[in-house]
């Protein structure tokens, strides 16, 4: 059986891979949450009488775009 390489002698990279992995899931938690707020902004338009075209154009995405960010 092959013997396992000794993980003390990388501590500080195992430490470097720890803080990249707590760095990337919170920038998903943000992502998940500016998402949100993009709905709501969204609908918010929407309420107001925009149509998802209007919008789209003011973004400079296409109206599936919009429906896809309302789909979320």
């Amino acid at each position: 059986m092959p013997q396992s390489p000794d993980v003390s002698a990388h501590q500080e990279t195992f430490q470097r891979l720890k803080e990249v992995r707590a760095e990337a899931l919170e920038h998903a938690r943000l992502a998940r949450q500016l998402a949100a707020e993009r709905r709501d902004v969204i609908r918010a338009l929407i309420a107001e009488g925009f149509s998802q075209a209007d919008i789209a154009r003011e973004l400079g995405v296409t109206r599936q775009a919009i429906q896809k960010m309302l789909a979320c």
